[in-house]
């Protein structure tokens, strides 16, 4: 693992959000479980309507990073990492409803560390790029392998449905990402359990990587991966993800109020490349023939 990371000064460390106050999205500062306005306005955390915590232009995510995701595939990394793009129109936020579309079985939950950009990044070293970064949010990189096998090169539709992205609760700043858990919860049980130190390539590496080619904005988003066990979920699930120092995600799952249209385009389909994906490579194994319901 390339070690190109520095500390952080843990004393800047700070929390900002970004909610509705009063009908406006409007940043706050987090002061225990208050939230705090620029102008001195005040609401309980517990009580705030969230948005995603940053306005990317775009949003980038690596598909293999954490051994432990490697291992349970039975697979190799690759020599560098590889990508796909999320649009934006897929972001949610804490408390938001992530919706399973009609016909669909095949939901992940994949929870990740996202990396928000603080400057404009192009063509920049490792050992530089974590100067170009404003801070950490915690991710679930859903992903609706019902059409994975219509978009497997692209993961257009199987990353980038609508909901699919929720980041938060907050922007994190001076946050070291090293030595860190990262832990994903269905209705209170733990289902994924992984720490930044089992990533191959660290943040301040894929920054770097992606900043060769394509220029990086303030606000723009880079999702670091997900540990072993990415498993369906489905409409009641509540699915929280927790990394240490940047708080714990909550989102539940909703049914799409209409069914996906069958006049055009490819449909959901339920292959054994599908199945076999949605629980890990390891479904025949374990005699699993369905997802959660």
């Amino acid at each position: 693992m390339p070690d190109t990371a520095r500390p952080q000064d843990t004393a800047l460390t700070r929390e900002y959000r970004r909610i509705l106050l009063e009908g406006a999205a409007t940043q706050v500062v987090r002061d225990g479980g208050e939230l705090v306005a620029a102008d001195g306005r005040r609401v309980r955390a517990a009580d705030a309507v969230h948005l995603p915590p940053c306005e990317p232009s775009k949003v980038i995510a690596v598909h293999l990073n954490h051994r432990s995701r490697v291992r349970e595939f039975q697979t190799k990394l690759p020599p560098a990492p590889t990508y796909f793009h999320k649009p934006v129109s897929a972001l949610n936020a804490h408390g938001g409803a992530v919706v399973r579309p009609e016909r669909c079985k095949y939901l992940n939950y994949e929870g990740e560390i996202a990396i928000v950009i603080g400057r404009t990044a192009r063509n920049i070293a490792p050992a530089d790029a974590g100067a170009y970064i404003a801070g950490y949010t915690v991710g679930n990189d859903y992903g609706l392998h019902d059409f994975r096998d219509t978009d497997a090169g692209s993961m257009l539709r199987v990353k980038g449905s609508d909901t699919l992205c929720p980041l938060g609760p907050g922007l994190v700043t001076g946050w070291d990402f090293r030595g860190k858990y990262l832990r994903t919860y269905v209705n209170g049980e733990l289902v994924q359990d992984g720490s930044t130190d089992e990533m191959e390539w660290d943040m301040h590496y894929l920054v770097a990587d992606i900043a060769r080619t394509i220029t990086l904005y303030p606000g723009d988003v880079l999702l670091s991966g997900t540990p072993a066990n990415s498993r369906p979920v489905g409409p009641g699930d509540v699915v929280e993800v927790e990394a240490e120092g940047l708080g714990r995600l909550r989102n539940h799952i909703v049914a799409g109020p209409v069914p996906i249209r069958d006049d055009c385009g490819a449909q959901p389909t339920e292959s054994e490349e599908v199945v076999s994906t949605a629980f890990g490579g390891d479904w025949e194994f374990r005699g699993i023939r369905g997802p959660r319901r």
